[in-house]
């Protein structure tokens, strides 16, 4: 038994004892978490490599050669605790290749979702590519590149056609074991036709083990930010990948915002000048509390999130769009407005809802800078500063703080506090499909008074940015993706080749159908061909229900490499461990991803 499957049984005697008992209530994430002492995390790497070398004698190689990273720790329910746990090989880390584990207050794991692509794994059914490479040689371990030599690769490709572009942060590199994936059938799939093909009918095998640097660059071209990641053979100086990486939204003060009319706001007072620095919502961050900053038309290149907002009055905003005068006066004060409401609401939902604090789970405070640019087509988090920036809108979009947007971008952060989904193939559409999602539930919270447990059932339209659009048209259709003409309704062995808005599609309609069911007639945007059991219109659970399912899946299952099928198989854990083994929450689970080619149908009635 090699460690994947050590840590998987013990995540199934987990959730088997819980199916057992009384299912799970939806309990709320806990306060945050400090740092994890050195004593705690050499306890918990103890434990880890106890467990791993219980299955070395499974491997091609030696224990000592496998250790752990520990990269980043949140807090999870009930007390507990998660880790996200790097794996290495010969002390480099292996891209993909990682664990998150939940221990409880004494340290104990009580659980663990792995994803293993060392050298010797073999657990592809779990989520794991097959590791059926050959392990490198000890001299292919050795750079013949430098860090900077490989920075220059990295950028001569980028800014290939693109002579007038400039840094906005200083490029890295990180030196790692990079498996070259590549899709394989099962065998009973093996003469399927391709187009008939489930997510469940493949997985990923490791073709061979490329050191290499993960090379981050970021850069700004004509007002639009150039983010990439791209890996570079770190021996032939040759681009193995390359993806695109930008994540593209207590005085109480009235504001009056452009798409939300009168709304109130949790302004401090200093000076007797009203600011729009909130102390209730995060600690700490750059301005000591959550903050709506004045860009004042800051370059892209050398952003400057400028000062927290200031006003004599505790009134702001005309409610109208910019018109391109001062960004202070009255008719600037409304994109602030316009961000701070939505910064408010997104805290508020994932607080009040599923006791997630802030972006990072431990309250650390962000901001969001408005008028950056001029007439700017865009909204963008950028993790870097753990901060969002919004453009006034010019010749697509009006001004882009609407509420669905902001809060699709702060899921950005959410996401890469948690999961850290990397931005490329079916995992970056898990990416953006969990900032649509978060979108739609802040909107739906929002609307329903921003009050509450609960995300209400009603208040959200299920579409993408619709107010921005200067045509009406929204960017993404959450009920039928492929409405917006580039988008697809469902999974197929082609969805990785898509851009990642657009392979976020069948996901998307995946969290519909599982809030909000489907419909058996096929006249219908709701309608899936795929639903072929017993009602063929699936029933859904509600809003409520499906985010808290859906979240705990992306923050205590899903790794950086997570695709649909893995995705399905974690849903359904979720589910399980809340609701039951066989209630009806894990059985709309798996009709609404049998409803997007993820995995077969199922009968209601059970």
């Amino acid at each position: 038994m090699n460690l994947h499957t050590s840590l998987l049984l013990l995540s199934t005697l987990a959730t088997a004892a819980s199916a057992s008992a009384q299912p799970l209530s939806p309990t709320m994430m806990g306060g945050p978490v400090a740092p994890p002492s050195a004593q705690e995390s050499a306890s918990l790497l103890a434990r880890l490599a106890t467990l791993d070398q219980a299955g070395a004698t499974t491997r091609t190689l030696t224990a000592p050669q496998y250790s752990f990273r520990l990269a980043a720790h949140h807090p999870g329910a009930e007390g507990q605790k998660i880790s996200r746990v790097q794996h290495t090989y010969q002390g480099l880390r292996v891209f993909g290749s990682e664990a998150v584990v939940v221990t409880d207050p004494a340290g104990a794991i009580v659980s663990a979702s792995v994803t293993d692509r060392r050298p010797g794994a073999q657990s592809p059914a779990a989520g794991g590519a097959e590791g059926t490479a050959a392990a490198p040689a000890p001299a292919d371990l050795k750079p013949k590149l430098s860090p900077q030599q490989a920075i220059t690769v990295a950028i001569r490709s980028v800014r290939e056609g693109m002579p007038k572009i400039e840094h906005r942060w200083q490029p890295v590199a990180e030196l790692l074991l990079y498996p070259v994936v590549a899709t394989a059938r099962t065998a009973a799939a093996a003469t399927k036709p391709e187009a008939e093909l489930n997510a469940l009918d493949v997985h990923e095998v490791v073709q061979r083990y490329a050191l290499a640097y993960y090379v981050k660059t970021r850069m700004v071209k004509d007002q639009q930010p150039v983010y990439h990641d791209t890996i570079v053979d770190a021996r032939t100086g040759e681009i193995i990948a390359q993806w695109q990486a930008l994540q593209t939204a207590t005085e109480t003060g009235t504001g009056n915002s452009q798409y939300n009319g009168v709304v109130a706001l949790s302004t401090s007072q200093n000076d007797k000048r009203f600011r729009m620095l909130d102390t209730t919502r995060g600690k700490g961050g750059r301005f000591g509390g959550m903050a709506i900053t004045n860009a004042d038309h800051s370059s892209m290149v050398n952003p400057d999130p400028g000062d927290v907002y200031a006003h004599t009055s505790n009134t702001w905003g005309d409610g109208q769009q910019y018109t391109g005068g001062s960004t202070s006066d009255a008719n600037g004060q409304t994109a602030a407005v316009n961000a701070f409401w939505g910064l408010m609401n997104t805290y508020d939902t994932n607080r009040n809802v599923l006791g997630w604090q802030s972006l990072d789970g431990n309250n650390t405070a962000t901001h969001i800078a408005v008028h950056i640019d001029r007439e700017y087509d865009n909204a963008f988090y950028d993790d870097r500063c753990k901060c969002m920036f919004i453009g006034d809108g010019g010749t697509y979009f009006y001004n882009l703080g609407s509420i669905d947007v902001i809060g699709h971008e702060m899921s950005h952060g959410v996401t890469a506090a948690t999961a850290d989904l990397v931005y490329s193939g079916e995992s970056g559409g898990l990416n953006e499909s969990h900032s649509d999602i978060g979108g739609e539930m802040v909107e739906a919270y929002a609307r329903a008074g921003g009050t509450g447990a609960a995300i209400p059932d009603k208040g959200n339209d299920w579409m993408v940015g619709q107010e921005i659009s200067r045509d009406k048209k929204p960017l993404r259709y959450m009920i039928k993706p492929s409405l917006d003409g580039k988008s697809v309704d469902a999974w197929s062995t082609s969805l990785r080749q898509l851009d990642v808005h657009y392979s976020s599609g069948p996901n998307n309609r995946m969290f519909y159908f599982l809030a909000q069911g489907s419909n058996a007639d096929p006249a219908s945007d709701a309608h899936s061909k795929y639903l072929v059991k017993s009602p063929q219109a699936m029933t859904g659970i509600g809003s409520d229900k499906a985010y808290r399912i859906w979240f705990r899946a992306l923050s205590t299952k899903f790794t950086s490499s997570t695709n649909y099928a893995v995705a399905r198989a974690r849903v359904l854990e979720a589910a399980q461990e809340l609701y039951g083994a066989g209630s009806k929450e894990a059985l709309a689970v798996q009709r609404a991803y049998a409803a997007i080619n993820v995995g077969a149908d199922i009968d209601e009635a059970r």
